[in-house]
């Protein structure tokens, strides 16, 4: 085995390589910029060397940077995670003219898979079935709409190097292939740095189903099963999970078979995954073949047993595979949720910020795979992946149920991120039942909120927990303030019960409670409805409680905010604000708060940098007019115009960093 390996990446990725090489007894390098010079990975490995500014293009993307750390630090190979340089076949052709091995496949194989042009006309070669389309790249917006009136509207237009849903767009008619194709080659301009588009048939509401392959340099050849990816948002993963509900043993074989035998086309070694989309009538049509490990291998790995990095390893050193496809066996199901810095009450805008509080779940069955911890620094320079939850179980439902229970007792504080929205979707019932596509999303959410109302029973739960906590702090008050009681008068008699009122944005409960503080056990009244509580000690509980509820236990998060309490539990969040029954009542005659909103500038809505700015003083805009456009975390976004008016003054420029409730423009009526 290698004594010392050199890991290419940032995040949770290179921290998770950097586990399977310590259980193998090979020691790690890490790579890190300026901004990443207290991370998690770089405080994990062995050695650390910096490359440069906080800008990808001046660190993690520079090639030569990269193998002249490996070579200082005596690596004898690289392992390049995902993202970045990790598909790039230049970087593979360099790291082996230094004499090093790049943990992965060859560079021609990953030239020609990652093109998506070329990797479909292999795949027809090698008998795998493609979406109908056209194969080769197309020369301009005549020749795309004369392919797509043969194949028939919707249409999507893709770009043919690349990823990750940029370039892309589904046209649906004559009329918008122009502005779509124009925007496709922009897009993919800035996002690859080339402009070239390939056109096939839209399949609407597919599942997104793809094959984990391992190949070794003596033409073994295996597949581990499929993954479910179908829970998508803007062409990215959220929640993957193997094996798939809609995938019987006899699809899985023959997806399988297929995917060996295009890897095998191919020349390929190493780790792959080999993408389908799968219509309604369960036909599957060649998507893509991403050449290296997938953010989502973990739940392969627990369904199988195995761990792919360390056979990545082994294959790359040059062992054959010890593993035939006979030896493969699935047991169980997984979830994966992805836990990403970003606001999905802001359209899910990306957020940065030090993480302040950090408490990740536990679990025989719960697997955490993080590049964060408490002090961690959430920058606008990368992506906004922070950690991935991972949950096994015997099925799908109990795997489904642990992952919930785990994500209600994952607390960060001090950076925004999806966790409550993800967990909103492991709840839906349609998710339950299995009922997936990659438009699940659109078709059951509103934005962050799904279409259906929440539970009341859930809602109920929530008011109960706040009230309890609320209640208990107040006893510490009164508990503090006894010793005075001498001295200003008598003490008050204890209350056989309490009775408060909690007030939502949207919801109003009634609780009542009465409780042993000795035996920890309260009945409690929430709208009428009766629950018997079981307590631990609440004085120990600040931000994560644990309740027996009616015999079942629940986990709920909570954010103290002056008189408010923010609570979460199964995907609701909620912020109450607690009165006393009498409280109450009085409040009902105070004066309402208006908050008054300004539509005479332009705030910027996220941090980030400015790449362009479409307005200048003394222009006309209307509302609605993107006006600046502000990069975060390789995503960029357009903060449009709160009024019709005059640009009165432009407070920015290019290349400037902004933060969250910076004023970049104001203007006149």
């Amino acid at each position: 085995m290698f004594n010392k390996i050199l890991i290419a990446n940032r995040g949770e990725i290179a921290v998770r390589i950097i586990r399977t090489c310590q259980q193998a007894g090979v020691q790690t390098v890490a790579v890190y910029s300026d901004a990443d010079a207290r991370s998690l990975h770089v405080q994990q490995a062995d050695e650390a060397v910096l490359l440069g500014n906080a800008r990808s293009a001046e660190s993690y993307l520079v090639a030569e940077k990269i193998i002249d750390a490996a070579l200082k630090t005596g690596c004898q190979a690289i392992h390049p995670g995902y993202g970045f340089l990790s598909e790039n076949a230049e970087f593979c052709e360099k790291i082996s003219r230094a004499g090093l091995v790049f943990i992965g496949p060859p560079a021609s194989a990953i030239a020609t898979l990652g093109d998506k042009v070329a990797s479909k006309a292999l795949a027809q070669k090698a008998g795998v079935p493609v979406v109908p389309g056209h194969v080769g790249t197309l020369s301009g917006v005549e020749e795309a709409v004369s392919i797509a009136e043969q194949i028939g509207f919707p249409v999507l237009i893709k770009p043919a190097a690349g990823g990750g849903g940029k370039g892309m767009r589904i046209v649906a008619s004559k009329d918008e292939m122009a502005p779509a194709f124009s925007a496709c080659q922009e897009e993919t301009r800035k996002a690859f740095g080339e402009h070239h588009l390939f056109i096939e048939k839209y399949i609407e509401n597919p599942r997104h189903i793809e094959i984990q392959i391992l190949a070794d340099r003596y033409g073994n050849v295996i597949y581990l099963g499929e993954r479910e990816c179908s829970i998508q948002r803007r062409y990215q993963k959220i929640i993957e999970e193997s094996p798939s509900p809609a995938v019987d043993s006899a699809l899985r074989q023959k997806m399988g078979e297929m995917s060996c035998s295009l890897a095998k086309s191919a020349g390929y070694t190493n780790a792959g995954t080999v993408e389908f989309i799968v219509d309604q009538d369960l036909n599957f049509y060649f998507l893509e073949m991403n050449t290296r490990l997938q953010v989502e291998h973990p739940v392969t790995e627990l369904v199988t047993g195995l761990d792919l990095v360390a056979l990545q390893l082994k294959i790359a050193y040059g062992e054959a595979l010890s593993i035939r496809q006979e030896d493969v066996s699935f047991k169980g199901a997984a979830i994966e949720a992805r836990i990403c810095a970003e606001d999905p009450s802001r359209n899910f805008l990306p957020a940065t910020g030090m993480i302040t509080r950090y408490a990740p779940p536990r679990g025989r069955n719960i697997r955490v795979d993080s590049g964060v911890e408490a002090g961690s620094v959430v920058s606008v320079y990368y992506d906004s992946l922070l950690s991935k939850i991972i949950s096994w179980g015997d099925t799908r439902e109990s795997a489904r149920m642990a992952l919930i229970d785990a994500l209600n007792g994952y607390h960060i504080e001090g950076v925004v991120t999806n966790l409550d929205f993800v967990n909103l979707i492991l709840n839906h019932p349609e998710f339950a039942a299995g009922n997936l596509s990659t438009g699940f999303i659109a078709q059951y959410f509103d934005g962050d909120q799904a279409k259906i109302p929440p539970p009341a029973d859930r809602l109920c739960l929530i008011a109960l927990a706040t009230t309890l906590i609320y209640h208990n702090r107040q006893n510490l008050v009164r508990d503090s303030l006894k010793p005075m009681a001498a001295h200003v008068g008598g003490a008050a008699k204890p209350r056989a019960w309490y009775h408060y009122m909690v007030k939502g944005e949207e919801d109003i409960f009634e609780v009542r409670l009465q409780g042993n503080p000795d035996t920890r056990t309260w009945t409690i009244w929430v709208n009428g409805n009766q629950y018997q509580v079981l307590t631990p000690d609440l004085e120990f509980y600040r931000r994560r409680m644990k309740l027996s509820i009616n015999g079942q236990f629940h986990r709920f998060r909570l954010q103290f905010q002056g008189n408010f309490i923010w609570a979460a539990h199964c995907g609701i969040a909620r912020v109450f604000e607690i009165y006393s029954h009498r409280e109450w009542e009085l409040s009902q005659f105070m004066p309402k708060i208006q908050k008054q909103v300004l539509d005479n500038i332009l705030e910027c809505p996220m941090p980030g940098l400015v790449v362009d700015l479409r307005a200048q003083k003394g222009d006309r805009v209307y509302r609605g007019q993107e006006l600046v456009i502000v990069e975060s975390m390789k995503m960029e976004s357009g903060v449009a115009s709160p009024c019709d008016g005059e640009v009165l003054e432009v407070l920015v420029q290019k290349g400037q960093a902004v933060d969250t409730g910076d004023v970049l423009m104001r203007f006149k009526h």
